[in-house]
């Protein structure tokens, strides 16, 4: 099983229910956001005129280049698939792509908020969230599109598809031949791959092939530098515990800042 959505361009009229609907049902703060409908044109795309909008999230990517840059440490999980009842168990990190339903999810317990997925991810599909606050991180939690994960498990679907006035999003199993999201994909549907890379998005969008180019040729993003992910979430897995032992301890100024980085070669060491 693959989940998928299929968003019609032909559908949608830039209401914003989706994007509504989803801040409420996960309580998303005003200067983020885990889905989106951006306006495009009227634009003129070879010789005709072209006006659309993109409605984006997490692609959920059959090859999603977030899962591997998490620096958390790896845990056993178990994993059911909801429909068998069978199990598997494999190490996963902060994030992961689930082996039985293909979400890409993130564990908020055990998040260090370095914002490494983040980075990585060229749609702009992640935020820290400053609202997840707690003893493993101060400055909050990765936050993402789930397709709406407890909503699948419970045997429904995403909110921003049941909002949809207009059916524009189509939400099922991409591996079933016979799923509506499948006839859309035979139709052409299709996703919006990163230039230099191929992931597999598994959000992907319908519609005239005018509007279709407008909308590749304005937001086919670049993958991201990874050894500068890497770097920074390094930087940011030593310097968090540091500073958060300076604030335990009160110290502040150049006191603090030498604290933090005797602490900081102490950690790079060990």
């Amino acid at each position: 099983m693959q989940y998928g959505m299929i968003i019609d361009l032909e559908r949608c009229v830039g209401c914003h229910a989706c994007t509504i609907a989803c801040r409420a049902e996960w309580e998303v703060p005003v200067e983020f956001y885990r889905n989106w409908v951006f306006r495009m044109g009227p634009s003129m795309v070879g010789d005709e005129m072209a006006s659309t909008y993109y409605p984006g999230l997490c692609n959920h990517c059959t090859e999603p280049v977030c899962v591997p840059e998490c620096p958390a440490d790896p845990v056993d999980m178990t994993f059911t698939n909801i429909n068998t009842g069978e199990t598997t168990t494999m190490e996963v990190a902060a994030t992961w792509k689930d082996p039985f339903d293909g979400t890409v999810q993130i564990d908020k317990n055990r998040c260090i908020g370095c914002g490494a997925c983040v980075d990585a991810c060229p749609y702009n599909a992640r935020y820290v969230n400053p609202a997840l606050v707690d003893d493993v991180s101060e400055d909050g939690k990765a936050d993402k599109c789930t397709y709406c994960k407890p909503r699948l498990d419970a045997g429904s679907i995403p909110a921003c598809v049941q909002t949809c006035i207009t059916g524009a999003r189509i939400f099922g199993d991409l591996d079933d031949p016979k799923s509506e999201v499948a006839q859309y994909v035979k139709k052409g549907a299709k996703g919006i791959e990163p230039n230099g890379g191929e992931l597999g998005p598994n959000s992907r969008y319908f519609g005239k092939k005018k509007d279709i180019d407008l909308l590749f040729s304005s937001h086919t993003p670049e993958l991201a530098d990874l050894a500068q992910v890497r770097r920074r979430a390094m930087l940011a897995s030593m310097v968090k515990p540091a500073m958060k032992k300076i604030r335990n301890l009160g110290l502040l100024g150049v006191v603090g800042a030498l604290m933090a980085k005797e602490l900081i070669e102490h950690d790079s060491n060990k």
